[in-house]
Parts: C-alpha cells; sequence; structure tokens
C-alpha cells in the first residue's frame, strides 16, 4: 500500500468509494456525489491523501476548511473513506495519520470531525489516532428520508501547532 497525493485523475475512483460511503446511509448526509469542481473548491489542495494498492485506490481522505472566518483558518474538518472492498486492511488508519502529519505541515492545529453514532468502525479508528470525543450533537440535520441523525464530534488538537 502507498500514499500519495490525491490528484484531480483520480477522482473517479474517489467518487466511486464516496457513493459506496453514502450508500451505508451512516458516513455522510450527502446523498450525490458532487462534480468534482465542486468537490475540490470545498476541500484543501495540501490536505488530499490517496491509499493505493496494486494500482487502485482503496480510500482517501481530506480536509475542509471548518469556516471562512479567519480566527478558524487552523481548523478543518477529516473526511476518510475506505472502499467496501478494502476494509479492515488498515488503510483508514494509514490515511488518517498521514492527514495528520500533513495538516501539520500546511499548518492546521485542530482536526475534527462528526460521525454518525452507528459508524463504529470511524469512531474505533479517530480514538486510535488521538481525536477525543467531545460530545454528541442530537437530532444535528436530517436525512433525505426525513430522519433526524444525532453527531458524535471528535477532535485532535496538534502537539507541534498552535501551542
Amino acid at each position: 500500500m502507498i500514499l500519495r497525493a490525491m490528484t484531480s485523475n483520480d477522482w473517479p475512483a474517489v467518487a466511486k468509494i464516496y457513493a459506496e460511503g453514502i450508500a451505508t446511509g451512516f458516513a455522510t448526509f450527502e446523498t450525490d456525489i458532487p462534480e468534482y469542481r465542486e468537490w475540490d473548491k470545498a476541500h484543501i489542495n495540501e490536505c488530499r491523501i490517496v491509499a493505493e494498492e496494486n494500482d487502485g485506490i482503496m480510500g482517501w481522505a481530506a480536509l475542509s476548511p471548518v469556516s471562512s472566518r479567519c480566527v478558524y483558518g487552523g481548523v478543518a474538518e477529516v473526511s476518510v473513506y475506505i472502499g467496501a472492498g478494502h476494509r479492515g486492511k488498515g488503510a483508514g488508519k494509514k490515511l488518517l495519520l498521514k492527514l495528520i502529519e500533513e495538516s501539520e505541515k500546511a499548518g492546521y492545529w485542530t482536526l475534527q470531525s462528526g460521525i454518525f453514532p452507528e459508524n463504529e468502525g470511524s469512531i474505533t479508528l479517530h480514538k486510535k489516532v488521538g481525536f477525543r470525543f467531545l460530545g454528541k450533537r442530537e437530532r444535528i440535520g436530517k436525512t433525505q428520508d426525513g430522519i433526524w441523525k444525532d453527531n458524535l464530534l471528535f477532535e485532535r488538537r496538534s502537539k507541534t501547532i498552535g501551542q
């Protein structure tokens, strides 16, 4: 398995993995895959990574800003998705650790993740790499079917940036 920067050429594979995450019903509130241009605008250029094995993409991780206000310039939200056929192989942990490393190089002092309570794999992964549970946002949003969902908020503060 190799980790490398994501390129626009990776979008078809990244979008397929994203669609698999959407299909689970507990990875995101999103219901449709955006066009690459839209996704590209919403994510931080320096912090986009793919895990690749045998010339195929296993998973991806990226950061998006949490706010346009300058005081939150060092705070970003994590997205990490692993393809259905590659879960449980350690790609998520490697991607998230690399994303943390890249985020610190880019000057980010806080990473946060909002995770559905049903997504036990993601909760476990985030705890393993040093994220702490902050609390539960109850009924924070509705699914397309009109079902209210809770979201668990996790945070990781850099030990080297923002001290």
